[in-house]
């Protein structure tokens, strides 16, 4: 079973105290990918919560011809580095409707450690406990706030090499 003490080193997770953890601790579910591994696919069903504990994932669109996907498809990387970075989180979309992935995840590193978690087991947790879906989800704004203007990024990026070509 999962460490209480990987889970309050979390990001998500610290805001909760030791009854929240404990309570949420047999959701968790320690997976390692090695690199190149597609964790999910771009349209998928946003079924899990995906927390990065160790490694390097992109972030990347699919491309709509069928051709494969690759690093210059990357809009966002997320990389383990600084523990309070609010780019740990992946699947956010699991709380948003239509409940659909909006980008496909790649290990870019060997190993990458996940703390994966059901959307589902996360819902009843929440219903049994307000405060504790209170004190997630605050920490949840903060991560679709930062992946907004990651975007954001991304996109004035692209539309200054598109102007400066002249395209």
């Amino acid at each position: 079973m999962l460490s209480l003490y990987l889970l309050r080193h979390v990001q998500v997770f610290k805001n909760l105290d030791e009854t929240h953890l404990i309570k949420l601790r047999p959701f968790c579910e320690e997976l390692e990918f090695r690199g190149e591994t597609k964790l999910f696919t771009e349209g998928d069903p946003a079924e899990h919560l995906w927390c990065i504990v160790e490694g390097h994932v992109d972030l990347r669109f699919e491309m709509p011809d069928g051709r494969s996907t690759s690093t210059k498809h990357t809009v966002s990387s997320v990389e383990v580095k600084d523990k309070a970075s609010e780019s740990m989180i992946l699947g956010w979309s699991c709380f948003v409707p239509p409940y659909k992935m909006r980008l496909s995840a790649y290990c870019v590193t060997d190993p990458v450690k996940i703390i994966r978690v059901s959307k589902q087991d996360l819902f009843r947790l929440f219903e049994e406990d307000s405060r504790m879906g209170y004190l997630f989800m605050s920490y949840m704004i903060k991560v679709v706030g930062y992946r907004f203007h990651q975007f954001q990024d991304y996109v004035a990026k692209h539309m200054g090499e598109s102007l400066m070509s002249g395209w």
